[in-house]
Order: structure tokens, then sequence, then C-alpha cells
């Protein structure tokens, strides 16, 4: 036998075979693609999302931190630009949107933390 007629053959068998459907053939793209979303996407859109609500809900007295690394304290707010007090006789404007953070954000939530117990221990005395 020739390799000729052994390759026809071989080649009429396989075409003999079922096709997938369409659907076969997107589903490992839709699920690369609800992984990505789940991963990548959708946390960074929390992320910024709390950091919008972050910034509309600064006020005077917060202390906060630029996003070149300056901590200071907000001491006007009038729209976009906010005025920190970097040291004593010292002020920076800079624009809302560049403020990277609050100082100190785990201390109020330790904080609101440490009184919710602090209510909940005086209820159980109350009660008990």
């Amino acid at each position: 036998m020739d390799l000729v007629s052994i390759a026809y053959a071989m080649g009429q068998s396989g075409a003999q075979g079922q096709q997938g459907s369409p659907l076969g053939a997107f589903l490992p793209l839709i699920l690369m693609f609800a992984i990505f979303y789940f991963l990548l996407i959708r946390p960074q859109q929390k992320k910024a999302k709390q950091h919008r609500e972050m910034l509309a809900s600064l006020r005077k007295g917060d202390r906060v931190m630029t996003g070149g690394g300056l901590y200071g304290r907000i001491v006007d707010i009038d729209g976009d630009v906010i005025t920190i007090q970097v040291a004593d006789g010292v002020e920076l404007q800079v624009n809302r949107g560049y403020i990277a953070g609050l100082a100190n954000p785990e201390r109020k939530e330790e904080k609101a933390q440490k009184k919710r117990q602090r209510e909940k221990v005086a209820k159980i005395k109350f009660f008990g």
C-alpha cells in the first residue's frame, strides 16, 4: 500500500465525525470573560465606588493623605479644591480627586467596633 491511499482513507473517515455546536466553541471564551469580570473588573468597580463615596463625605477636620503621600488636616473645602494643613502655617490646595484616602480609616472603624462591643456588654449587664 502506498502512503497516498492511506492518507486519502484517513481523510475521509475524519470528515464523518460529528460537528460540535457553535455554543460549545464559544463556551470557553464566555467562561474566561466571566472569570475575568468577577476577579478583576467587579472588585475594581467596588473600590472606585468606595473612593467616590469617601471623597463625597470629606469634611473639615478630617485627616487625609494625598496621592503624593502628603498627610494633612482639611481646613477648607471649596467645591473641588480642598485646602489641607500639613504643618503649622503651611497650607496646600489640592484637587478633590488627588485625595487618596483618609489617614486613619481603620482607627474610626476600630472605635466604632469597640463602641458596639461596649453597648453589647452594657445590654447584657442591664438585662442579666
